[in-house]
């Protein structure tokens, strides 16, 4: 099976999130196994070069568990999609993921987009609760908008802070965080965290956020579509910037783990429903082949 590497939401190379891509239909334990001896945050399997119902059947895992959806791997994907298998420069490839069928459009800038589901949302949370988990003070949290779990496809609890000191202060008491859990009815089963300010280390981005995974076997994510998707239509529905409709947001994450990275959001609550797009920039760093 041919197999690339891929960092995603990346400006350069050595930058993003890690993604392996796939391409082969092994089975689905032989799938669990690949993706740990990955060793990233998601590997993806395209299971064939040819399409279904106009979308690439493709399936996503992290060393622990298979997600229904996830943003970098769709980003990663779609962009082998095109280069490797379609093999000319389409304006749109979409993937057949379990949640359903995610387009992803390419732009004359190199930004890929992914148009995510309409978000849900759920449990609201007290702040003083969430700030035990963090080991912040509860006066670090701001409390102007909900800590609330969101879901286009992977539910993250969102908590809005006050700063970038504590964004970069937090950390995720484990046993804390599980006994919340245990104790909260999560009406979309959220077990994982996106905190974020509008305090910036680069002063052209306007969003510095942290993504913590650790129940998936990931304890910080250096970018997260998924949980940016959700974070976009959360921005759109409390009107964060004072507006329904979010445009170009741009979003860094990752610098705390020396991985820095960059997406960009677009929202518009439309009544009816959340309108969410994520974006960013694919760099392939290697490719090669699997060997039995």
């Amino acid at each position: 099976m041919k197999f690339y590497i891929l960092d995603v939401f990346a400006e350069e190379k050595l930058a993003g999130n890690q993604l392996a891509v796939i391409r082969g239909n092994p089975s689905t334990e032989m799938m669990h196994k690949w993706a740990q001896e990955m060793n990233y945050s998601e590997t993806a399997f395209i299971t064939s070069d040819e399409p279904v119902n106009g979308g690439y059947d493709t399936r996503i895992f992290t060393p622990e568990i298979e997600f229904e959806f996830a943003g970098h791997p769709t980003l990663g994907t779609a962009y082998i999609v095109r280069e490797e298998i379609i093999g000319e420069p389409v304006e749109q490839v979409i993937l057949n993921e379990k949640i359903g069928q995610i387009p992803v459009t390419f732009g004359e800038d190199g930004v890929l987009w992914m148009q995510q589901k309409a978000p849900q949302f759920g449990t609201v949370y007290k702040p003083a609760a969430i700030a035990k988990v963090l080991g912040l003070l509860p006066d670090e949290i701001d409390t102007s908008f909900p800590i609330q779990e969101v879901s286009t496809g992977t539910a993250f609890i969102i908590v809005p802070l006050k700063n970038l000191r504590a964004v970069q202060k937090a950390r995720v008491k484990l046993k804390r965080f599980l006994k919340l859990l245990e104790k909260t009815d999560r009406l979309l089963g959220a077990d994982a965290i996106f905190v974020f300010c509008p305090q910036t280390e680069k002063p052209e981005n306007q969003i510095h956020a942290r993504a913590f995974v650790h129940l998936h076997g990931i304890p910080e994510d250096p970018a997260t579509g998924a949980a940016n998707g959700n974070f976009a239509g959360w921005l759109a529905k409390y009107r964060y910037f004072g507006d329904s409709k979010v445009d170009n947001v741009r979003v860094e994450q990752g610098y705390e783990i020396k991985r820095p990275s960059l997406l960009i959001l677009k929202a518009e609550d439309k009544g009816d429903e959340i309108e969410v797009h994520v974006g960013g920039r694919v760099q392939l760093v290697g490719q090669g082949e699997l060997v039995d």
